[in-house]
């Protein structure tokens, strides 16, 4: 079944190439396709094209494929082409005429830009709870170890002192940032596009601001035509979002793949968490952060991707957007995936102790040294020449001792602080909102 079957036959290769993954992907979206057009109808009664006897047997019928769908039941048949043509199917084999009537005032093209907007929005609150579990458990962390000293480096020179508080620390307040642009993704997707038809608007008396209000998004993308170009735009968007988590996870991928190595020896994985070699024994290798640090620099790769699909689309829909689905739908799954093995490997880790006695960081407290030496009075660039000379002329000495007490150093991690920019950030999305709305329409 095709919604737009005039009665032609389509050579067999060029509908397998057009259809390509849909049929599959479109499973996805399915509870959001079948939300969707229950908000739909409830507008069509409501303006009077259509009336409360077929409103109710509709809904009905709805709510019952949202349950299948929910429960990973729904399917979409052999020589149906995608998800929007197997629900109106399903309601016209239950229903007959009524079944018929769902279409009008909307086109498939709003029906997916709908659908993707209310999967990913869904997806969103998924990512930012998993987002917040890991933040919780690096700031848990953080306290923890707070006084286990180990060395900052630049140029992967050793440099200064630096510790676990302020290591576990710095990845919880980077994926604050991150949720800043989840935010602002977030904000992208909660507009409605459902009314812009073919891009085009209808002559049909539709009530957008209705389904905005059932379906509990923010506003309306009141612009017809612009809430077509909004295709791939919000996967975009979206995708930098992502991209942003995926470069913080990343990043502590690879200090844990360094810091586990036996020339660091700072944290070691339990042996459970690390695999062998097929021909040394002594092996325990940290192939959770390499994957980790692989899934993260694909994810970053995204919105590339995307760019490169719409980058030369004028004004109006094409079937090249189709693609998106294919890279954007798994994104979500894989981002989750990776904030929460790399909760699990954070949990388990082993933080050595001591670290800082060893000869080699030494030279780390120079910069202690030269501080004590100013704050006795010494003019800065004299107390550096004068450890400098002490460290040239093999006479460097210290305690090894660090006292910073500005905010976010190593004596005030400000832990506190950068939970509640955290909490702050995320009482900004109308999750409560899109969940009282969906309930009172679904139920």
């Amino acid at each position: 079944m095709k919604l737009w079957d005039k009665g032609t036959s389509v050579n067999k290769k060029i509908e397998e190439f057009t259809v390509g993954r849909d049929r599959e992907l479109d499973v996805y979206l399915a509870p959001f396709d079948i939300m969707g057009t229950m908000a739909h109808i409830t507008m069509l009664e409501n303006v009077g094209l259509l009336n409360k006897a077929d409103l109710d047997a509709l809904l009905k019928e709805l709510k019952d494929l949202y349950k299948k769908a929910q429960a990973g039941d729904f399917t979409i048949e052999d020589g149906v082409e995608d998800v929007h043509s197997q629900v109106e199917l399903l309601l016209t084999q239950k229903l007959g005429d009524t079944g018929k009537k769902v279409h009008s005032g909307r086109s498939r093209n709003d029906q997916v830009l709908l659908d993707l907007k209310l999967f990913s929005r869904h997806r969103i609150h998924d990512v930012v709870e998993a987002v917040n579990k890991l933040f919780k458990v690096l700031q848990q962390k953080s306290e923890q170890h707070k006084d286990v000293l180990i060395p900052g480096y630049t140029h992967l020179q050793v440099a200064m002192p630096s510790s676990f508080g302020l290591w576990f620390g710095a990845f919880a307040e980077s994926l604050v940032d991150d949720l800043h642009m989840v935010l602002a993704a977030w904000k992208t997707a909660n507009q409605n596009p459902l009314g812009a038809a073919a891009g085009y608007g209808s002559s049909f008396p539709l009530d957008r601001t209705l389904t905005t209000k059932l379906l509990g998004f923010d506003d309306l993308n009141y612009n017809v035509v612009y809430a077509q170009m909004g295709r791939g735009k919000m996967e975009r968007t979206i995708a930098y979002a992502l991209s942003s988590i995926a470069q913080t996870v990343g990043k502590l991928a690879i200090d844990g793949c360094l810091y586990t190595s036996q020339n660091f020896a700072f944290l070691k994985l339990p042996d459970e968490l690390t695999t062998g070699s097929s021909i040394m024994p002594h092996k325990k290798n940290p192939d959770v952060f390499e994957l980790l640090r692989a899934r993260c620099n694909r994810i970053q790769a995204l919105p590339e991707s995307i760019s490169m699909i719409t980058a030369n689309l004028p004004t109006g829909y094409f079937r090249d957007l189709q693609l998106i689905k294919e890279q954007f739908i798994p994104a979500f799954e894989e981002i989750i995936s990776c904030l929460e093995i790399a909760t699990f490997a954070i949990e388990n880790i082993e933080v050595k102790d001591e670290i800082m006695n060893d000869e080699r960081y030494r030279l780390a407290f120079s910069v202690e040294e030269v501080n004590k030496l100013v704050l006795q009075g010494v003019p800065f660039r004299d107390a550096y020449k004068q450890i400098g000379e002490q460290i040239n002329n093999d006479l460097f000495k210290t305690d090894c001792q660090v006292k910073h007490t500005h905010e976010g150093s190593i004596g005030n991690l400000c832990t506190k602080e950068i939970s509640k920019k955290k909490d702050k950030v995320i009482n900004e999305f109308s999750f409560n909102q899109v969940a009282d709305a969906i309930d009172k329409l679904i139920r």
